[in-house]
């Protein structure tokens, strides 16, 4: 059985579509997904009206407290789980994780699991130029301009060891198959 930590940072972008299909993963294979959340993107996940879903579908979803609490690191250190995701990842965390700096619950878990060789995929929705139309609660569209900077810190991360880019959310579903057809 595959064992997936699930990072939420407090990005909308794309969170109703990458929930949708980490329940529809979990469901299709079997999957142990834990959640872990930043501060923020617990407030993110009820205001798209996503937090009593996933509470239902996943039981139990961590709250960032600090930088190392819950423990997190931990688990992804011995072994618990057979990889990291975090998903959507928001340009701050993606440029704190860019420049080494593991000041919160997700971006010291992406700094340490990276120590530990443990396989880390994150997908920063600000992961190419241009523009980028995002969905927000209640359905509207809004389209975003994606900064330069913000590129180039995706472009960084990209070059370090044990951690994958994904330049969108269907691509989680093809990590999360790769590891399924590995274990199975």
């Amino acid at each position: 059985m595959v064992r997936i930590a699930w990072g939420i940072t407090g990005c909308g972008d794309k969170i109703e579509e990458i929930a949708a299909l980490m329940m529809e993963l979990k469901k299709k294979h079997d999957l142990t997904v834990d959640i872990y959340t930043s501060k923020s993107a617990k407030l993110v996940l009820k205001w798209y009206k996503l937090w009593s879903p996933l509470m239902d579908e996943f039981y139990d979803i961590r709250t960032e407290v600090d930088a190392n609490s819950p423990f997190l690191v931990g688990k992804l250190q011995t072994g618990h789980y057979d990889l990291l995701l975090v998903a959507p990842v928001t340009a701050n965390s993606t440029a704190k994780i860019a420049n080494g700096i593991s000041d919160t619950l997700l971006t010291n878990a992406v700094s340490q699991a990276a120590k530990a060789h443990v396989p880390i995929y994150l997908y920063p929705p600000d992961n190419k130029p241009g523009e980028l139309v995002t969905i927000l609660p209640g359905g509207k569209k809004m389209t975003l301009y994606i900064r330069d900077i913000d590129v180039e810190n995706v472009n960084k991360i990209r070059k370090m060891d044990s951690i994958t880019v994904l330049d969108n959310a269907q691509d989680i579903r093809k990590v999360v198959e790769e590891f399924v057809k590995k274990s199975g």
